[in-house]
């Protein structure tokens, strides 16, 4: 850690967890990076139709900055992006589906699911 940067607290473990992987977006964006192996930007834009591209830029470079997932960058014209999981975010994956299936024990809480991954049929994603 640079000298720059600021010693962040947190009052728990747990707070931690839901701050690297918490959030509306950062367990989709881990999913199907689970489910796929690596996307494109736009691959992942078209999954998550509801993400702006400043918001999904964002928890992108979060999810990298805390070595869960790798950016690659191909020098072509124009420039080819992929993301992939790293190990560590590899090691999310168990809990997310144990989230799914205590979410989906208790009937989604009332809640009508938009993004259904856990009983979802992965479609065939074309180069875009």
């Amino acid at each position: 850690m640079s000298q720059k940067q600021k010693v962040k607290e947190a009052t728990c473990e747990i707070e931690v967890a839901f701050e690297v992987i918490g959030g509306k977006w950062k367990p989709l964006i881990l999913w199907y990076l689970g489910e796929y192996g690596t996307l494109r930007f736009a691959q992942i834009q078209h999954l998550i139709p509801d993400i702006t591209h400043r918001i999904l830029t964002k928890q992108l470079r979060e999810l990298e900055e805390h070595g869960l997932i790798r950016r690659k960058v191909y020098p072509e014209v124009p420039v080819k992006v992929e993301y992939s999981l790293t190990e560590k975010g590899k090691e999310v994956l168990p809990i997310l589906d144990m989230m799914c299936d205590w979410a989906d024990k208790y009937d989604y809480f009332g809640y009508k699911i938009k993004y259904n991954l856990c009983n979802e049929e992965l479609c065939n994603l074309q180069e875009e």
